[in-house]
């Protein structure tokens, strides 16, 4: 497919899907036996690819995939995959016909929601239901034992309803304080008690809790995170026990490099000012790619040393203070690696004040995605390409 062009911009991201492959690998080797990984693939993947991510992750060992919404769900099955589906989130009584049609699970943790739900499905019609209990994440959620009764018993009184999981969501597992997630891991041990029937998937954990806390891991753990290279948090990271390496790196090139003369300003409102003779060059990423007007004075890697951006970023454009002379077209590295310097994921979550999980979910569709393949560059559709 030699000659193929994936896109007209010199700004792109590449995912590493084998880097994919390994952390899932890697973390199935430390789970306790028996226990399956549901590979949680919202928000296109973290940012990451929905389609081309699930089917690394089905590939490498995950048996369930998990997403936010039911849009997430439909869009991964029109593009084929056909693995079992999660929607973790809420979802209208009213489309449970569609979700039984494309094989979706749904999460319930309503009794009304169950019987307006019983109101359009089909008497032939099969719906897997996960029931989501919250032990003390406040969001969505049963919480007293009439509820889960109530919602047990209609689900067991109903052929066309499938009780196939319980789960619950930690929300300190990446803290170094472990007392509030004791108290949830107790809780819903407590509630899962309350059950008349005990379904296939009983799961809790996130990637944190599957990495530090093995007691949690029932027979599913939830992983999202971490199977994208990247720690749920700073501190945790000396405590796990396995080596993550980030699949995500943000790449540029220069199209315009002009020398500045001392006093020579630069970008809206001209807040920065060239203390002598400086080489600038523009790359064409900014604000509305999801890099950022906070980023400025982040560094840049070019041809493996830091430049830092300077001026204002614009909406389709940042300037850089280069070392020297860069001629355009030379290849520009915002998120990732070249040659002995590198750009974590964490560093830019670090200047933004934020957490690692936005920074490859802000990065806009408008930022084409390139993956590789064992060392192959392949495009959307997973073909190969000679470049």
């Amino acid at each position: 497919m030699e000659g193929q062009v994936l896109f007209f911009r010199d700004t792109w991201a590449e995912v590493d899907l084998d880097k994919i492959a390994n952390n899932i690998k890697a973390i199935n080797e430390v789970l306790p036996s028996g226990t399956e990984m549901i590979a949680v693939v919202k928000a296109n993947a973290y940012g990451h690819g929905d389609m081309q991510v699930a089917e690394t992750a089905l590939q490498a060992g995950a048996s369930y995939l998990a997403v936010a919404f039911l849009d997430e769900a439909i869009v991964l099955r029109k593009k084929g995959i056909t693995a079992p589906i999660l929607v973790l989130g809420a979802s209208r009584p009213e489309d449970v016909k569609l979700a039984a049609e494309k094989k979706i699970t749904l999460t319930v943790f309503q009794e009304d929601w169950i019987k307006k739900a019983q109101d359009f499905l089909d008497q032939n019609e099969k719906l897997k239901i996960h029931i989501k209990l919250d032990t003390g994440m406040g969001r969505i959620g049963i919480r007293s034992k009439e509820e889960l009764k109530a919602i047990e018993s209609l689900i067991l009184n109903d052929e066309r309803l499938l009780f196939e999981g319980v789960y619950t969501h930690f929300a300190t597992a990446d803290e170094l304080d472990s007392s509030y997630f004791e108290k949830q891991l107790e809780r819903f041990n407590q509630m899962i008690e309350w059950l008349e029937v005990r379904p296939r998937y009983v799961h809790s954990s996130n990637s944190a809790a599957a990495l530090r806390f093995p007691a949690a891991s029932f027979n599913a753990v939830r992983i999202g995170i971490a199977m994208y290279g990247l720690s749920p948090s700073p501190e945790i990271e000396p405590q796990l026990p396995v080596v993550l390496k980030e699949a995500f790196s943000l790449h540029s090139r220069l199209v315009h490099v002009k020398k500045l003369q001392k006093g020579d300003k630069v970008s809206y409102g001209a807040t920065y000012e060239a203390s002598g003779e400086e080489w600038i060059g523009t790359l064409p990423i900014g604000y509305a790619d999801g890099w950022i007007r906070k980023l400025q004075g982040q560094e840049v890697l070019v041809e493996g040393i830091r430049a830092p951006i300077v001026g204002r970023i614009c909406m389709d454009q940042c300037m850089i203070r280069l070392p020297y002379y860069v001629p355009p077209g030379t290849k520009c590295t915002l998120i990732g690696r070249q040659k002995e310097e590198f750009i974590s994921v964490n560093e830019i979550a670090q200047k933004l004040e934020t957490i690692n999980y936005e920074i490859p979910c802000i990065i806009s569709s408008r930022v084409p995605r390139i993956y590789k393949r064992n060392g192959e560059t392949i495009d959307i559709n997973n073909s190969l390409l000679n470049k």
